[in-house]
């Protein structure tokens, strides 16, 4: 989840808007069933499954970049500061019976290992990126059989206090959003905010380089799973190879490394969503400004996701057997009622002023 930076008459709105974007489109994958009445998967995980998500951790990386444009003194431990708030946050909201993967905790390692980042250039993040995106998964692939198992549900004050080891561990490498393999998209954020956004060429090469990279990670990995697709179901019969993997493949055979589906953190899988995730950043960029006040209310609401999300987990966790489609709908009309009105009169929303506040001191 980004923390926005404050907001300065330059602040692009299609960064808000590609935020915007991310967390309707996280909403809706937490509400509306993975699975029709006939088996298949619906539409919304088709189009959002893991590929929101991945938008989130991009954007994280964009905003940092932005955020930190400005090497001034003390900007690290602001960083640090930023990651605790945000771990908190996502602590307390573990501790709900929600039903969600929640995200925050992860997110506040994200931006500790940012830290050691911040002074490279865009060519020498958008190395690392694709090294962690193929390296990564493999790591992971070789440690998860000897580490135990990831705690169960999500990371919260209790596990923290009862389990530090294993919850670092559930952070780092088992866990539903794995830190290690999830560099990769706070890297290529970075390296992308890095860039000059505000350029219609740049605009077009990251929305073009975007759909290039996530269509070639696809197609190569349908070509490995010619051959790896029977291999896996020997091992694993009842596997759903193009379903979600909830962070991470199983460990029976290499070839599930191959595998592009949502949360499988392999190198295909994490190349593709890099990919939709400049795609997207790219079109909102460029779409933006044609749209004008047409797009403000989806810029408000990208420009404050930690306190809509943070309320989206508080409300799904409050209400059961409600109508999905009302569900969604309902707290999009009011989120965007509320992120207009609240920035109409401050320049942050409630979270973001409070993290930067803290930040800053």
């Amino acid at each position: 989840m980004t923390v926005a930076p404050p907001r300065p008459a330059t602040r692009l709105a299609g960064v808000d808007v590609a935020r915007g974007v991310a967390l309707l489109g996280m909403m809706a994958v937490h509400v509306f069933p993975e699975h029709r009445a006939d088996g298949s998967t619906s539409w919304v995980h088709l189009v959002a499954g893991g590929r929101a998500a991945a938008l989130f951790a991009v954007l994280a990386g964009v905003g940092l970049a932005l955020l930190t444009r400005r090497q001034e003194p003390g900007l690290r431990r602001s960083v640090a500061a930023r990651a605790g708030c945000v771990a908190v946050v996502g602590l307390l909201l573990g501790g709900l019976d929600s039903g969600l993967a929640v995200i925050l905790a992860y997110y506040g390692v994200l931006f500790l290992v940012a830290l050691p980042l911040l002074r490279l250039g865009a060519r020498a993040l958008g190395l690392l990126a694709a090294g962690v995106a193929v390296v990564a998964p493999v790591l992971s692939f070789l440690l998860r059989p000897h580490l135990p198992p990831r705690l169960p549900g999500n990371p919260s004050v209790l596990t923290l206090v009862e389990h530090p080891g294993r919850l670092l561990l559930t952070l780092l490498v088992t866990g539903y959003y794995p830190v290690l393999c999830w560099t990769a998209y706070l890297c290529a954020g970075l390296a992308a905010g890095r860039l000059d956004l505000s350029s219609r060429v740049v605009q077009v090469r990251l929305a073009l380089g975007g759909a290039v990279l996530a269509g070639a990670a696809t197609a190569a990995s349908a070509v490995l799973l010619v051959a790896g697709r029977p291999r896996i179901l020997a091992l694993t019969p009842s596997a759903d190879v193009a379903g979600n993997q909830f962070g991470n493949v199983p460990t029976t055979t290499p070839w599930w490394l191959a595998v592009v589906a949502p949360h499988a953190s392999t190198p295909p899988d994490l190349l593709h969503t890099t990919g939709t995730s400049l795609l997207v950043l790219g079109l909102s960029l460029l779409v933006a400004p044609l749209l004008g006040r047409g797009a403000r209310w989806l810029a408000a609401v990208g420009a404050m996701t930690l306190t809509l999300y943070a309320v989206h987990v508080l409300v799904v966790a409050s209400t059961d057997g409600r109508s999905p489609l009302l569900l969604w709908g309902g707290q999009v009309l009011a989120f965007a009622v509320f992120a207009v009105a609240w920035l109409r009169v401050f320049d942050r929303g409630p979270l973001e002023t409070v993290v930067a506040t803290l930040s800053r001191r």
